[in-house]
């Protein structure tokens, strides 16, 4: 059974002509190009240590499957602005398992990226632990409830943003990187 002990936030852009090279690109500015990546599902397990991206990094080996929470969005139109983010939420109980959102989207700027994907974060947390609340509220409104109830503690995401290029495609990818 596998079950990580830490994670840790990354992200990365990627310009190219080719749209495969250009996510190659966003994996090199993420600084996770080297590992064979499998995408995982939104749970942040029980006790998992958020590191950071250096001490991350140092844990990795080349070639090494590493399982990732990654948001990804690909454009090749000029100009066009593009944004993905991952997104965590806490549970104040740190012996029971997290959320984590993966949101990718057109058009918003980088704030709106990461708090919508804290908000999906947050609130598939929420309605996992019972917390009852007004989903037609604003995410702040929303917000203040979890952390009221006293089950939900922070919400924290990593947004990317990037405007297209002309002749070629962006790329950007939000990790939440997994270690054993």
């Amino acid at each position: 059974m596998i079950v990580p002990k830490k994670a840790f936030f990354t992200k990365g852009v990627g310009f190219h002509k080719n749209e495969l090279q250009s996510y190659e690109l966003a994996l090199r500015d993420a600084g996770i190009e080297k590992q064979n990546l499998v995408s995982v599902s939104s749970i942040l397990p029980p006790n998992c240590e958020i590191i950071d991206l250096e001490e991350g990094l140092k844990l990795l080996k080349p070639g090494q499957i590493t399982y990732c929470v990654m948001a990804r969005l690909c454009a090749n139109e000029f100009g066009r602005m593009i944004g993905a983010s991952v997104g965590i939420a806490f549970p104040t109980d740190r012996n029971q398992y997290g959320y984590i959102s993966e949101f990718h989207t057109f058009g918003q700027e980088e704030i709106e990226v990461g708090d919508f994907a804290e908000d999906l974060a947050s609130t598939m947390l929420a309605t996992t632990l019972g917390i009852e609340f007004d989903p037609d509220k604003d995410y702040d409104e929303r917000r203040e409830i979890y952390l009221m109830s006293g089950k939900v503690v922070e919400a924290l995401s990593f947004p990317c943003v990037a405007c297209g290029m002309k002749g070629g495609y962006v790329t950007v990818i939000s990790c939440v990187v997994f270690i054993e």
